[in-house]
């Protein structure tokens, strides 16, 4: 791999404050990585497995909301996929802050493999949060509603 382009990579990566880059051209591989001081010291192995493991960690910790109240329903995604508050873009969202919502009514559309996966309230209320985006990706597990 040409060093000016090795140079260019460096210089983005400072640019743009993301910590970690890998670029592969064919057989050629480069990854360019911005440890802490202190990594730099330990042995190869560690510096990996932990950069491996900080980032699918911190953000399930970030993430994690608050208990819910006894009076409150939490609505988790059923699957892996892209969240969607209405069926088509532009439309109405099915539900929004505030609505009463009854049991098999539909709350959003979670798209998986190209399947338009329709996710119904389990229980009836009043919904009080939605804490996914149009268009977020969701993990299985995600608290998706709150329903009081």
């Amino acid at each position: 791999m040409d060093i000016r382009k090795v140079k260019k990579l460096i210089e983005l990566l400072e640019e743009s404050g993301i910590a970690e880059i890998e670029i592969k051209e064919g057989e050629e591989a480069v990854r360019i990585s911005r440890m802490p001081s202190a990594a730099m010291h330990a042995p190869v192995a560690a510096p990996m497995t932990s950069g491996a493991a900080a980032p699918a960690t911190a953000p399930r910790e970030e993430a994690a909301p608050p208990k819910p109240r006894p009076n409150e329903h939490v609505v988790t995604a059923p699957m892996v996929g892209t969240f969607y508050a209405a069926s088509t873009p532009g439309a109405k969202p099915f539900v929004e802050i505030g609505d009463e919502v009854e049991a098999g009514q539909v709350l959003c559309i979670i798209e998986a493999m190209k399947m338009m996966n329709q996710i119904e309230a389990d229980k009836a209320g009043r919904v009080t949060s939605i804490m996914a985006k149009n268009g977020d990706p969701v993990e299985f597990g995600q608290p998706l509603f709150v329903i009081e």
